[in-house]
């Protein structure tokens, strides 16, 4: 369960301690991890040693130590030397090996926990039964980040999200896909979405410089228990696709802030056509030429302000009216009458929404 990496590194910080030469290796005498280069020619003392009923033994001036998960051989330990001291200390990496089986047996345990808890894999019952048991508190407030990355199974990106939060008890981070690393963060008393927002950025900005990887970032609401935490993920996931579809140019979005698009999002296709078809007699609203869609979104940035928009676009105002005149005579709709004006904004999206539906079905 424990990498040979993680073993690695705690021989050789031990070492560095103690000046003793240490090697792991599995019950069947593979070396996992060493700090001196002859390890592998103990391979049939250790095979030997497995079979003993011995703990500990010295032999050819190493001493040998059993490591146990729970009763289940996992290990053998050497220690170069064959004296007391060595004894003490190699008796010492024993215990400290066997801690380290304990935490990432619990980290894997609470891994998927979460896992099922933001699938919806779980019973009421079993959420608190199993939250107890793993320590986890349930009436803590949360919220769940999606980070999505531009690369399948980035394990560097995964490893910096660890980095930030690993540290904090009532934080955790996982992956229930290819794509998407999950952030189930505590929310202190006190903190808004502004506060969210501005954790989504440093996460934006701390993958772009450490993990040299694009990523959007989507965040839910905030939840008062942890049965409501799948609610939380639910959100960040429409939040993830709806950003997609209308607010492209965004690489953070929140769920609280999807407006209209939210709604949008969760109407059935065959209703969308319908509502084009109605409003437009079977054209499309997005058809028209760059200068008149231009024109369009530029007036909708202005509040429908004729003299502004005219001004931004560097044409005369008498121009403005002419092609919002135009557009009158072609859809029926006048963007001066705040109704009409509504009515084509939300054709535009409804567009949008059913071309990028109808882009992931094929």
């Amino acid at each position: 369960m424990i990498s040979n990496q993680i073993l690695q590194t705690t021989i050789e910080g031990l070492k560095g301690i103690t000046r003793i030469d240490f090697c792991i290796c599995d019950t069947e005498g593979k070396v996992l991890a060493t700090t001196f280069s002859e390890a592998e020619e103990y391979e049939n003392s250790i095979l030997a040693f497995v079979d003993s009923p011995a703990d500990s033994q010295v032999i050819q001036g190493y001493q040998f130590f059993k490591i146990f998960d729970e009763n289940q051989l996992e290990y053998i330990l050497l220690a170069r030397g064959g004296n007391e001291d060595v004894y003490m200390v190699g008796k010492m990496v024993v215990f400290q090996i066997q801690n380290l089986l304990v935490a990432y047996k619990e980290r894997f345990d609470k891994d998927n926990f979460i896992k099922n808890l933001l699938l919806d894999n779980l019973l009421l019952v079993d959420i608190y039964n199993r939250a107890k048991k793993l320590h986890i508190e349930t009436n803590v407030k949360r919220v769940v980040f999606i980070i999505e990355t531009k690369h399948e199974k980035d394990v560097s990106a995964l490893e910096t999200v660890r980095s930030l939060f690993a540290t904090k008890t009532k934080d955790f981070v996982t992956a229930v896909d290819e794509k998407n690393i999950i952030l189930v963060k505590e929310v202190k008393p006190g903190e808004t979405y502004g506060d969210l927002e501005k954790t989504a950025n440093v996460l934006l900005d701390m993958l772009n410089t450490e993990a040299m990887t694009k990523v959007h970032v989507a965040f839910g609401t905030i939840v008062n228990e942890i049965k409501e935490v799948s609610r939380s993920y639910k959100e960040a996931k429409m939040a993830l696709d709806v950003g997609k579809i209308f607010y492209s140019t965004k690489n953070v979005v929140a769920y609280s802030r999807l407006g209209i698009g939210r709604l949008i999002y969760q109407l059935p296709l065959p209703l969308c056509r319908m509502f084009i078809k109605e409003i437009f007699d079977g054209k499309s609203p997005d058809e028209f030429d760059e200068e008149t869609l231009t024109t369009i979104n530029k007036f909708f940035e202005n509040s429908l302000n004729v003299s502004e928009t005219s001004r931004q676009l560097y044409i005369h105002r008498n121009t403005l009216v002419y092609r919002l005149d135009k557009l009158q005579k072609s859809t029926g709709l006048d963007l001066r009458v705040f109704e009409d004006a509504i009515t084509f904004k939300i054709a535009l999206m409804v567009v949008k929404y059913m071309k990028y539906m109808e882009s992931i079905d094929y």
